[in-house]
């Protein structure tokens, strides 16, 4: 089973939910209880308490976090941190790079701000005082240093030597390699490895991989982290690539037991059956059918699926369920050849999507797909792309 709770979910909340339903409906609060249980995914209220309490002590909400009162260590941690939200953003990991250009000595103030900056020297410095800080949880987020490594992506041209060996440092003090947190208290975890292996809704270029992440992925897995990564599957199912998927089969993933997230958080979590039917029908709707052969060859039952090939549309200014068009989705996507190609069919730049309101060129600028922006700021009339304007 997999939870359907909202964001932030709150016990005393949904115990005014059973309330509420207890009145309205004249029902035993026993029985008002399990109905909001199976509500939300739970076999009952019992299990809804359980996740509910450790939810509790895991979650972390990124929004929620000040920036302003942040020592500068903590500032820098911040505006390092891939945090899944609307604030991914390169301009953001260039300041945290900016803020430890002016000063330096940041990474001596905190082992957290350290980690952040893939900085082995400076974590040495930390771990050799404390080797304790290397799972302390600290920084803006509450976070153990190794988790701000793997979701860091400031800018500082780091290298794989650097980078594996600051994680070496945290990993040989007793760091967790399977460390993580939950996301607003939702219940697939956000571990070590969704860090590494990055990516998301919000595209390659606001949410992307770490720079290191295949070698970074790969010592995290030798030393210990579970292969059965749900996070890491969602995040990184929505493009072709299937080079983390091969490393996680490489590692165990296909027959792996239950891991200390699945122990910890139970039916809360997607079972493996679920997890693998989510890939198996984007993968199939998508046309990815190398992403089906690789499943396939490792075991996973993808039989009966009806696979969609993506074609060339008759009709380049169509619209589909969001009331998007394909000059959209190739500007989302930075498919230059494909935006080329659309427009030389026909394709209307100036058009606007039913959700945002917003023309291809804007998708695209809020994708940070600067190349497609470019491309498209080139076949619109006064270089805008808003209409009207």
């Amino acid at each position: 089973m997999a939870s359907r709770l909202p964001t932030n979910p709150s016990l005393d909340k949904l115990r005014d939910e059973a309330r509420r339903l207890q009145r309205a409906n004249h029902l035993p609060l026993h029985q008002a209880q399990f109905m909001v249980a199976r509500q939300y995914g739970f076999t009952g209220w019992p299990a809804l308490v359980h996740y509910l309490r450790e939810a509790a002590a895991l979650s972390v909400d990124p929004a929620a976090v000040g920036e302003d009162a942040h020592d500068p260590a903590d500032r820098f941690c911040n505006w390092a941190s891939l945090r899944y939200n609307e604030s991914d953003a390169p301009p953001r990991w260039q300041s945290a790079a900016d803020l430890l250009t002016a000063d330096p000595t940041i990474v001596e103030l905190s082992v957290w701000a350290a980690a952040s900056a893939a900085d082995p020297n400076a974590l040495a410095g930390h771990l050799t005082k404390r080797p304790t800080l290397a799972n302390a949880p600290g920084g803006p987020f509450g976070w153990a240093p190794l988790m701000y490594l793997c979701y860091s992506r400031v800018p500082l041209g780091r290298t794989a030597e650097d980078v594996t060996t600051a994680a070496t440092l945290l990993l040989d003090a007793g760091a967790d390699p399977n460390a993580g947190y939950l996301w607003c208290g939702l219940s697939t975890p956000f571990t070590l490895l969704t860090g590494a292996f990055g990516e998301g809704e919000q595209g390659p270029r606001r949410q992307p991989r770490h720079p290191q992440a295949a070698t970074l992925a790969a010592l995290l897995l030798d030393r210990g982290a579970h292969p059965a990564d749900q996070q890491t599957l969602y995040n990184r199912m929505f493009r072709p690539d299937d080079s983390h998927l091969e490393l996680l089969f490489a590692r165990g993933l296909a027959d792996a037991p239950p891991s200390p997230w699945e122990r910890r958080l139970g039916e809360a979590m997607e079972t493996r059956e679920q997890m693998w039917q989510r890939q198996i029908h984007w993968a199939a709707e998508h046309g990815f059918t190398r992403r089906l052969e690789l499943l396939a060859r490792n075991g996973i039952d993808t039989s009966g699926v009806d696979v969609i090939i993506p074609s060339f549309p008759d009709d380049p200014n169509a619209r589909d369920d969001e009331d998007a068009t394909p000059l959209h989705q190739a500007a989302w996507e930075g498919d230059l050849v494909l935006i080329q190609r659309l427009l030389d069919a026909g394709a209307n730049p100036l058009l606007t999507d039913g959700r945002f309101g917003s023309t291809p060129l804007q998708w695209a600028e809020h994708a940070y797909q600067t190349e497609a922006a470019d491309l498209l700021r080139a076949h619109t009339p006064d270089g805008s792309g808003v209409p009207g304007v």
